[in-house]
């Protein structure tokens, strides 16, 4: 580091502009600079050492700092870094890593992949291939995208034209056309008043189905979710759910995209979230959780339906897609050995049993008067703050009470996420029962600090 601490802060906000918040925001508060990390803890440049309860974005499953993931890198570097996947030519870990995600994702009978950058890549990637796979079936009318209230799908054109949460939407707005959302199966909030997740998802599924009849199934590409909505609020849907998709998207005759950007490679307990649910999509869009975020990466895979359609003998299908970064050596080459951590230790399964723990322990928090629900499945969960819980009405982030909590849980070594007004939890899937009791001594602690403010 050649800029100590102090000018580094001053810096910051001169000339860097930061995702997902107003360049003023971020002149006026100093930031979080992270300069080292090892394991599920991470260190400032002033020394203090965090709990990374978000695994950075989602994404850091295996953890910060594993040797096994410098080694191939600096293996890899030492052959190659870097070269293009135009023009017919490929590398090493590209073919491997696109060979082993086939074989991983066999039960989805997937059969071909494309790599790109990261989680929207993947996504535009997915909404640009259903189309062109309507085309190549001779259906071009086959151009329109259903998708869920609340839903994420990254900031391409395409993706925000799906996402169903305005604060992605309105600053870029008009949006790409023939994109609608339909309800998602949020039990705390619907417009139903349901109770009861089954008959929700139910619900749910029947609105989908009469979204397509009133678009006309023969104008509709796909539906594009999430298995469990992240960004909008750790949405899980009952068990019913996404069978019940599956079942009117075969009724109609349109593909199922599973946004698996972050579900993907065991975050819910699983190695994708449909698989959770037991349900095959079309397509998958993964990234995040398929390298750690080592070096960036995203890839959309195509099961053999969608990939059979651009296999018709005399039928011209040649893909005019394609990222500068497709297969990029050194990315696949890290998630190779990322997959060997995954498989290895078995982290789905830890996942699962480590995200009932820390699922069962955030009931705990149910005890303060300003967090309305608690939900989660695997290493995936939030607490909704509110008002009261008698209005139910959001309590959210820039109030003194979610700022309160968030620098609560800093002071006290963890950082936490506060995305509208849900706390979210993500940690890294190598968490174990000791890092549970960690979390939840600094949330108490945080959540007194916050209940104090407003007291």
């Amino acid at each position: 580091m050649t800029m100590n601490p102090q000018a580094l802060k001053l810096a910051n906000a001169q000339h860097m502009l930061h995702p997902m918040i107003d360049p003023k925001a971020v002149a006026a508060s100093p930031p979080l600079i992270i300069d080292s990390a090892e394991g599920v803890h991470v260190v400032d440049v002033d020394g203090k050492r965090y709990l990374d309860t978000v695994a950075s974005l989602w994404n850091v499953n295996v953890g910060h700092g594993r040797p096994e993931l410098k080694a191939a890198i600096t293996a890899q570097l030492d052959k190659l870094a870097y070269y293009s996947t135009f023009q017919n030519t490929s590398n090493p870990p590209a073919i491997e890593l696109s060979q082993r995600l086939v074989h991983m994702f066999a039960p989805e009978k997937m059969k071909k992949v494309l790599f790109s950058s990261g989680g929207s890549d993947a996504v535009e990637t997915a909404m640009k291939l259903a189309r062109q796979y309507w085309q190549l079936q001779g259906k071009a009318q086959r151009t329109k995208f259903i998708s869920l209230k609340l839903g994420y799908h990254g900031v391409h054109f395409g993706g925000a034209s799906l996402n169903g949460n305005p604060l992605f939407r309105t600053a870029y707005e008009p949006l790409m056309p023939g994109c609608m959302q339909v309800e998602s199966p949020y039990l705390y909030r619907n417009p139903w008043g349901e109770t009861d997740p089954a008959r929700l998802a139910a619900r749910c599924a029947d609105e989908l189905d009469r979204a397509i009849q009133y678009q006309g199934a023969e104008t509709v590409a796909a539906f594009v979710a999430e298995p469990v909505q992240g960004a909008g609020g750790v949405i899980v849907p009952h068990e019913s759910y996404w069978p019940a998709l599956r079942a009117v998207c075969d009724k109609h005759g349109v593909l199922l995209i599973s946004d698996e950007v972050v579900t993907g490679f065991g975050r819910i307990g699983s190695l994708c979230g449909a698989r959770a649910f037991g349900v095959a999509p079309d397509m998958m869009a993964m990234a995040k959780g398929i390298n750690s975020g080592y070096v960036p990466l995203g890839a959309t895979l195509l099961n053999e339906r969608v990939a059979g359609a651009f296999e018709q003998p005399g039928v011209p299908a040649a893909l005019m897609h394609g990222y500068t970064y497709s297969g990029h050596a050194l990315a696949c080459a890290a998630a190779n050995a990322n997959l060997d951590i995954v498989l290895a230790e078995d982290l789905p399964a830890n996942a699962a049993r480590v995200g009932a723990l820390l699922n069962a322990r955030l009931q705990e928090l149910l005890r303060y008067p300003h967090v309305g629900d608690v939900r989660g499945l695997g290493l995936m969960a939030a607490a909704e703050l509110v008002q009261s819980r008698q209005s139910k009405a959001p309590l959210m982030m820039g109030t003194p009470y979610v700022q309160a909590l968030v620098a609560g849980a800093r002071e006290h070594g963890a950082i936490v996420r506060v995305q509208g007004n849900r706390l979210i939890l993500s940690p890294p899937l190598v968490f174990t029962p000791a890092h549970v009791d960690e979390t939840m001594t600094i949330l108490h602690a945080a959540f007194a600090q916050a209940e104090a403010s407003v007291s």
